[in-house]
């Protein structure tokens, strides 16, 4: 009579290659071990990760409107919602004009919510100042008038000088996510001590 043979992954058979049952929890209590000390560090590192990640996407949806207002020879604009943490990019359409992203012609493009990002990432200056060593507090989320930037054809900011949204999560870690009035979009972080 031949006699059945286990499975050899776990050295069923005689002399076969594999893991013991005995083995492979050692290597499982191991990874466990490994998983237990790199936590600590994950959960520090993650909500900083969500909000560069939040800081980021602004960054390109602000260069979307300014190629679409370049590309489109018309207004493209990135209209900022505090109340909601939220923004949105519109196109002027086929008047070329945006007024207050609310005409029959303008169109919706996209809409993005701050906290989808995760870490209670939204609107906020978190412990940044406005000025390196002057303690000067940052009043306003959105320093755009009209909580609004409007890109014109030649992808350059319209009747305003510039300005930053600024982005915060849980941590009171801030980027500023803004643009020049030459149409430049710029990403800047707080290190505590200097804008960088």
């Amino acid at each position: 009579m031949k006699r059945l043979q286990g499975l050899a992954i776990f050295g069923g058979a005689q002399g076969a290659l594999g893991f013991t049952k005995v083995e492979a929890l050692v290597v499982m209590a191991i990874v466990l071990v490994c998983a237990s000390f790199a936590r600590p560090a994950f959960t520090k590192w993650l909500p900083s990760y969500q909000l560069k990640g939040a800081a980021r996407d602004l960054y390109s949806n602000l260069q979307l409107a300014k190629a679409g207002a370049i590309r489109d020879r018309a207004e493209w604009a990135v209209r900022f919602i505090p109340g909601t943490n939220s923004y949105e990019v519109w196109s002027s359409g086929s008047n070329g004009a945006l007024d207050d992203c609310s005409e029959p012609n303008d169109i919706f493009i996209k809409r993005v919510s701050l906290p989808a990002y995760g870490s209670a990432c939204g609107y906020g200056p978190g412990c940044a100042t406005r000025k390196v060593g002057k303690n000067e507090p940052i009043l306003d989320s959105v320093s755009y008038t009209g909580d609004r930037v409007v890109f014109n054809s030649l992808g350059m900011t319209t009747a305003s000088l510039g300005g930053y949204a600024y982005l915060q999560n849980d941590r009171k870690t801030c980027f500023a996510v803004g643009t020049w009035s030459s149409g430049i979009v710029v990403v800047r972080k707080w290190t505590g001590s200097a804008w960088e």
